[in-house]
């Protein structure tokens, strides 16, 4: 374990020589790049002051949690995020500083330059640096001895995650059970009855212990429980609900009583509900004091010369919690009593030709930045449905209330991917609620910015299902 340990000190430290190296020279090579041309005239004599900064704060800003690639499993896109997350959060910190200490103005020209070149440079060197660790241990090297205490379906899963990924670095070592299992491998890797757990840890030894024995079993688990604790083995409890919930679990505490949650949503985080508000409010209140008082007068006046009625359609619908709201819209159709009852399909009688153009360029969304602006709605987000909708398929598919635990959204997920507009078969509602339950358990700022992204772009092509 101690050795272990130890190397995992060894690749961090190795890992932050390399990104302070890569800062360094990124830095001082834009810098000469740019020939002082984006710099203000009294900065080159502070460089120096200004390098001792920027690897202080870098340290600071990653030593602690920024490394993760020498970890048992970590996904690419957890190491990419962290990179991004401590560059911007080194670049937050770095300009405030810089800015109050006055070594010298630098241009934001240089710091985008800087700050772009330096985390693409710092993703492909962490990648790399991680399939220099994963490649070391498929040879074997920086291995963990496990061993499992308990044989049911759920060690079988634990069995397989361990040794379908080599460069994990997991040696299993048997498991102990009161009978031979069905479930794990029979040749040479029964070990005993659980009894024999601290003497076969006392003589032969092992790093990690997963145990997964029910709680009934309380006078075997304990003593093993101590033993590894005054050891320095690691012990982990594998709960036995896998037996009968086949998804992914994840572990929480409530004061000092864990629970395992069925789903992570970003969004409960208070500062992730306030950075999606802050820019929903923004991004609306300049949208509605900028372009769209234009569109209003100029979609206003088309609409009531196509057709008698208000400019605005106002439909209750599903929000946020269940709880309802009204949806605001262009009017696209002559008015009718079956708005809140049919949903409009490709060829809807009571469509208006000005309609028809609305709803193919989603002109027709736009007045539900009002309802974003309100903090009825979100920028993104799944689609509000109507409340006959809600009732409808919340009995006829599984999960479906689940979207209802974020705000509504003018654009999602779903929308983006192929679903939307007219549902002719359950199977599309269904492939809809599942990329909503995608979102909102996947959600980050970054994702929001792609999806509307490709919301302008499907706008530009053209979408099959606009109608």
């Amino acid at each position: 374990m101690k050795q272990v340990l130890q190397f995992n000190k060894v690749i961090r430290t190795i890992i932050i020589i390399g990104d302070l190296c890569l800062l360094n020279i990124i830095f001082i090579a834009i810098y000469h790049t740019l020939n002082g041309q984006a710099l203000s005239k009294d900065f080159s004599g502070s460089l120096p002051q200004v390098l001792v900064l920027l690897n202080l704060i870098y340290i600071l800003c990653n030593y602690h949690s920024g490394i993760i690639l020498y970890e048992r499993i970590v996904r690419p896109e957890q190491i990419i995020t962290r990179a991004i997350r401590h560059t911007c959060c080194h670049a937050l910190f770095f300009i405030s500083i810089i800015s109050l200490i006055h070594y010298g103005n630098l241009s934001t020209y240089f710091l985008v330059t800087f700050y772009c070149t330096f985390v693409i440079c710092l993703i492909a060197y962490r990648l790399a640096a991680r399939n220099v660790v994963k490649l070391y241990r498929r040879s074997g090297g920086n291995s963990r001895s496990v061993i499992f205490v308990g044989g049911n379906e759920n060690m079988q899963e634990l069995y397989h995650e361990m040794i379908k990924d080599p460069t994990a670095g997991f040696h299993v070592l048997g498991y102990f059970a009161e009978t031979p299992s069905t479930f794990l491998p029979e040749k040479n890797f029964y070990l005993g009855e659980p009894s024999g757990v601290i003497p076969f840890l006392r003589n032969v030894g092992a790093e990690n212990v997963y145990c997964s024995l029910p709680s009934a079993q309380s006078q075997i688990i304990l003593p093993i429980i101590n033993y590894c604790e005054n050891h320095m083995i690691r012990f982990y409890s594998v709960p036995n609900v896998r037996n009968y919930l086949k998804r992914n679990m994840y572990f929480e505490l409530l004061g000092n009583v864990p629970i395992l949650s069925i789903r992570q949503e970003p969004l409960t985080q208070p500062e992730n509900r306030l950075l999606k508000r802050a820019f929903d409010f923004v991004f609306s209140l300049l949208f509605l004091c900028t372009l769209f008082p234009i569109i209003y007068i100029v979609i206003g006046i088309a609409i009531k010369l196509s057709s008698p009625g208000p400019v605005f359609f106002r439909q209750k619908r599903s929000g946020e919690d269940g709880k309802e709201f009204y949806c605001y819209k262009f009017r696209s159709m002559r008015v009718n009593g079956d708005s809140d009852k049919v949903q409009a399909t490709k060829n809807d009688p009571r469509k208006t030709k000005l309609g028809c153009f609305l709803r193919k360029s989603n002109l027709d969304e736009l007045p539900q930045f009002i309802n974003v602006l309100k903090g009825e709605m979100s920028v993104v987000g799944p689609r509000p449905h109507m409340l006959k909708h809600t009732m409808e398929y919340s009995k006829l598919i599984d999960r479906y209330m689940v979207r209802h635990l974020v705000k509504p959204g003018v654009t999602g997920w779903a929308q983006v991917n192929g679903f939307r507009g007219e549902t002719h078969e359950l199977w599309e509602m269904e492939g809809r609620v599942k990329l909503d339950i995608w979102y909102l358990e996947h959600w980050t700022f970054l994702l929001d910015i792609y999806i509307i992204y490709r919301t302008l772009r499907n706008i530009f092509k053209g979408e099959k299902k606009a109608y």
